[in-house]
C-alpha cells in the first residue's frame, strides 16, 4: 500500500475536489488502480490518496504506468497543496 498525505490551502479547496475527482475517476476507470482518497475526521483540507496493489512489481510500476493525462492531473494538484508539502508511506504486508 501507497499512500501521499497532504493538506490543502483553503482557498483553493473547491479546485482541488474537482481536480481530486478527475483524478479518481481516471485513475480508477482508464488506469484501472485500486485508488482512493480520504479527507481526515475532524481535519478538514488534509487529504490522504492511497493506492493499493497486488505485489510489489505492480507497486514498482505505478508511476511507469501513469498516463499523460494522469500526470496532468496530479501535477495540478500539487498547486493546491500547503506549504507542508507531501507527505509519502510505503507499507508491505506480511500476513
Amino acid at each position: 500500500m501507497f499512500s501521499i498525505s497532504y493538506a490543502i490551502k483553503p482557498e483553493s479547496r473547491d479546485r482541488y475536489l474537482v481536480l481530486i475527482k478527475e483524478v479518481k475517476e481516471h485513475l480508477t476507470t482508464v488506469g484501472k488502480h485500486d485508488y482512493s482518497v480520504f479527507e481526515a475526521k475532524g481535519r478538514k483540507n488534509h487529504f490522504t490518496e492511497v493506492f493499493i496493489t497486488n505485489s510489489v512489481e505492480a507497486f514498482d510500476a505505478l508511476e511507469d504506468n501513469l498516463d499523460e493525462k494522469a500526470q496532468e492531473l496530479i501535477s495540478s494538484l500539487e498547486s493546491c497543496v500547503d506549504e507542508g508539502g507531501m507527505r509519502y508511506n510505503t507499507v508491505v504486508e506480511t500476513v
